[in-house]
């Protein structure tokens, strides 16, 4: 048993324990239940648990959560889609998420597993310069499926270079000459 202040008071029977914390007007709280024997301190519960509270919700407050994103693909996905979606998953990276990218074969397709796999290649030299891979494309099912992760490293070295997306430049409009 520990008092307010935090000195051991040493093993006691519990009623006796109630006694001392009652008769200083403070409360018995068990700290340590599973230890042999447990673990009891005298303090003004209200105060205890607010601090418990305080140090819980700031233990949440640092913890990092990394969430998984998935892109869909087809296994005929047109090259602009194949584009745009790509995007997203380097922005998903960027933000530090992870990324399930898979492609889905539909009805005969899975006769052809070459063209997703060829689609998963293509896919995965567009991000490499973002993500890690988790473990190399595997077929689940009907679906090849494949795990990136941000590689902090690149990124950082991307942005410092300055190089996050190259832009596309807009064509110059032409006056009207009516």
């Amino acid at each position: 048993m520990l008092d307010e202040t935090g000195l051991s008071l040493g093993i006691m029977p519990p009623h006796e324990a109630l006694r001392i914390a009652f008769s200083k007007g403070l409360d018995l709280v068990e700290i340590a239940p599973k230890s042999k024997p447990p673990v009891c301190k005298i303090v003004e519960y209200g105060k205890y648990n607010y601090e418990r509270q305080k140090k819980d919700k700031l233990s949440k407050k640092n913890q990092v959560v990394i969430l998984v994103k998935e892109i869909r693909f087809n296994a005929n996905t047109d090259t602009h889609d194949i584009d745009f979606k790509t995007k997203h998953i380097r922005q998903f990276l960027k933000d530090g998420n992870k990324v399930k990218a898979s492609v889905i074969y539909k009805g005969r397709m899975i006769t052809h597993p070459e063209i997703g796999q060829k689609l998963m290649e293509e896919i995965l030299d567009k991000v490499k310069d973002v993500a890690k891979i988790e473990a190399p494309p595997k077929m689940e099912g009907k679906m090849l499926i494949v795990y990136l992760m941000p590689d902090k490293a690149k990124i950082a070295a991307l942005e410092k270079a300055g190089n996050q997306e190259p832009k596309k430049q807009e064509p110059e409009q032409k006056e009207n000459i009516n």
